[in-house]
C-alpha cells in the first residue's frame, strides 16, 4: 500500500525540518496542501525542504511552482478537478505530470480517466477536522477499478490501519495522527511505517 502525509494546513514551527526527516526515514508521497497561504508562502516552504526529494512531492495549489521546482505531481481537489478543462489535464500528462485528486463518491472512479490515484473519505471519524464523521460500514469492500488507486482518508490510526487494508484500499493518507501532535509527529510517523503493508 502507498503511505501518503499530507501537510499540516495551517504552517507549524519547523514543519519543514520534520518533513525533511519523514523522507530520510523513508516517506515517498508528501501532498503539500496549504490552502490559506500564498504562493509565495508555499515557495519559501519548498525552498525549506531538501531539493532531492521534490520527485516525492505533490502541489495541492499553485501548480505553477511545479517547474519552478522540478516537481512532477500535481492533485486536484474535487473543485479544482471540475473547474480545469481536459485539454489542460491532457497538457500536464503529456509532459509526464502524475496526476492526483479527491473524491467523495466513489461511482465516479470510471470517469477518472487522467489520475494515477484519488482520495476517498472520510473512511474514520476524521482527526484533523473533528466532526467530520466517517462514512464506511465496518464490513466495507472497495471493489478495485482496473488502473486507478484508491487511497483512505480520514481517521486513520495504527489501531486502525489493518482495516484499510481488508477495505481493498490501495493505501493510505494521514494528516491529524502525523500533525495534531507536531511534537510527535517523527515518532508517530515511526509507529505507522513498522507495518509491513506499506511500500517501502
Amino acid at each position: 500500500m502507498k503511505m501518503i502525509v499530507i501537510s499540516n494546513p495551517t504552517d507549524l514551527t519547523a514543519e519543514w525540518k520534520t518533513i525533511n526527516t519523514l523522507f530520510e526515514l523513508g516517506l515517498k508521497y508528501f501532498h503539500l496542501r496549504k490552502p490559506d497561504s500564498d504562493i509565495n508562502s508555499v515557495r519559501g516552504f519548498l525552498k525549506r525542504l531538501n531539493p532531492k526529494y521534490y520527485p516525492y512531492i505533490a502541489l495541492h495549489q499553485y501548480h505553477e511552482l511545479a517547474a519552478e521546482f522540478g516537481i512532477k505531481r500535481l492533485h486536484f481537489s474535487e473543485q479544482a478537478r471540475r473547474e480545469t478543462n481536459t485539454a489542460k489535464v491532457d497538457m500536464y500528462q503529456e509532459k509526464g505530470y502524475r496526476l492526483s485528486t479527491s473524491i467523495h463518491d466513489l461511482s465516479i472512479i470510471k470517469s477518472l480517466t487522467h489520475f494515477d490515484y484519488a482520495f476517498y473519505g472520510p473512511v474514520f471519524n476524521s482527526l484533523s477536522k473533528p466532526g467530520y464523521q466517517g462514512v464506511l460500514a465496518e464490513n466495507f469492500k472497495l471493489e478495485l477499478p482496473d488502473r486507478i488507486k484508491i487511497i483512505a482518508l480520514g481517521g486513520i490510526t495504527p489501531a486502525n490501519i489493518h482495516a484499510i487494508r481488508e477495505m481493498n484500499f490501495d493505501g493510505a493518507a494521514f494528516i491529524g495522527t502525523i500533525w495534531n501532535e507536531p511534537e510527535h509527529a517523527i515518532e508517530n510517523f515511526n509507529s505507522l511505517i513498522k507495518y509491513q503493508y506499506f511500500e517501502q
